[in-house]
């Protein structure tokens, strides 16, 4: 039986010793082109194909691999296109620092926690707003591996890349009451990974879990005080257009003039509905986002919504995941977030600015 080439075997082929072999594997400069060029012919030739990666990251005490803890199934980080700017500037940063990005889903395609407890990371970035009492977050401190959180978890040691959620939905939800708007509604995204959906009671919201969530609640009731609230079970567009169509098909009224969701593509959902109910946005129904999310299938449809930086939040994690792993301490970070007034919002129907004069 043929036995599987070594290093050693290959330094001796191309007459070097075995540490240079291994620099050459490593396109160290300390070895000369000619020298690595001789190397790699003589592997082409014994078909050996380079040092086994495990065993260089135990020398190295480094996987070369980061972690992204995604909170719901990878097929949403997929749809999303706000998921997808954040990964897109994450994978960025680890490219240039020749580090690989590991996705893990979250809900149900989770790995185990003793999966988990294997799995090689230097270092774990909890992407989509993770949660104080996530199983992961607890083992992966046990572990010692270095964390960074986006809008979650708010855990004492873990490093923060945070956006003004409640800031710039207040701001979203002044300029609709500056539009003369009184009847508002809210479509939230889950306040749980449990699959409800539905009107968002006192008793459900004191278990909400995620902080975007929460804070972007708040940012309505700024300004408006208390208002319905109705949460999907998931970030979807079908989800938004499922709920609006609940919301709108009620009569005139009792409809509500604007409605604020907490995604882009919740909104995106809500403009959907409206047209399926013969409602004109933004004439008979305002409708706002949050994200900054290019739709291009919107056009020429321009959403009124809450622009925040994806990618450099993305950029910004990764870059505070590598000074950590490199023995750094880095700071939380508040990135800023802005209003976009779009096409979607407008002044409240007449009958309804008369009746809260």
């Amino acid at each position: 039986m043929s036995t599987r080439p070594t290093l050693a075997a290959v330094a001796a082929r191309a007459g070097v010793s075995s540490s240079t072999a291994s620099l050459a594997f490593a396109d160290s400069p300390r070895v000369a082109p000619a020298t690595r060029e001789r190397v790699l012919a003589a592997a082409a030739e014994l078909g050996y194909g380079g040092p086994d990666p495990l065993a260089a990251s135990l020398r190295r005490g480094r996987s070369g691999v980061v972690g992204a803890f995604i909170g719901e199934r990878l097929l949403y980080a997929f749809r999303d296109p706000v998921a997808l700017q954040l990964l897109d500037g994450i994978s960025e940063v680890l490219s240039a620092h020749d580090v690989g990005l590991l996705l893990l889903a979250g809900d149900i395609g989770r790995p185990s926690t003793n999966q988990i407890a294997r799995i090689p990371l230097d270092a774990a970035i909890f992407a989509t707003c993770g949660l104080e009492d996530d199983p992961a977050l607890a083992q992966l401190q046990a572990r010692g591996v270095p964390i960074v959180a986006v809008e979650g978890p708010a855990v004492e040691g873990v490093a923060m890349i945070d956006i003004d959620d409640r800031g710039g939905t207040r701001d979203l939800a002044r300029h609709l009451y500056e539009l003369g708007h009184r009847r508002v509604e809210v479509i939230a995204m889950p306040l749980r990974l449990d699959g409800t959906r539905g009107p968002v009671t006192p008793q459900r919201r004191a278990r909400a879990h995620y902080r975007d969530v929460r804070h972007r609640m708040e940012g309505v009731e700024d300004v408006f005080g208390p208002v319905p609230i109705y949460e999907t079970s998931s970030n979807a567009v079908d989800e938004g257009a499922a709920a609006a169509r609940i919301l709108l098909d009620v009569p005139a009224d009792r409809r509500p003039t604007a409605i604020i969701a907490q995604s882009d593509v919740l909104a995106a959902g809500v403009v959907q509905a409206a047209a399926e109910l013969g409602l004109l946005v933004p004439d008979d129904l305002s409708v706002a986002g949050f994200d900054g999310a290019e739709l291009h299938w919107l056009a020429p449809t321009r959403l009124t919504t809450v622009v925040q930086p994806s990618e450099e939040k993305g950029r910004a994690a990764a870059r505070a995941a590598m000074d950590l792993v490199d023995g750094g301490d880095p700071v939380s970070l508040m990135l800023p977030v802005a209003l976009r007034v779009g096409t979607t919002s407008g002044r409240a129907p007449s009958s309804d600015r008369s009746a809260h004069r």
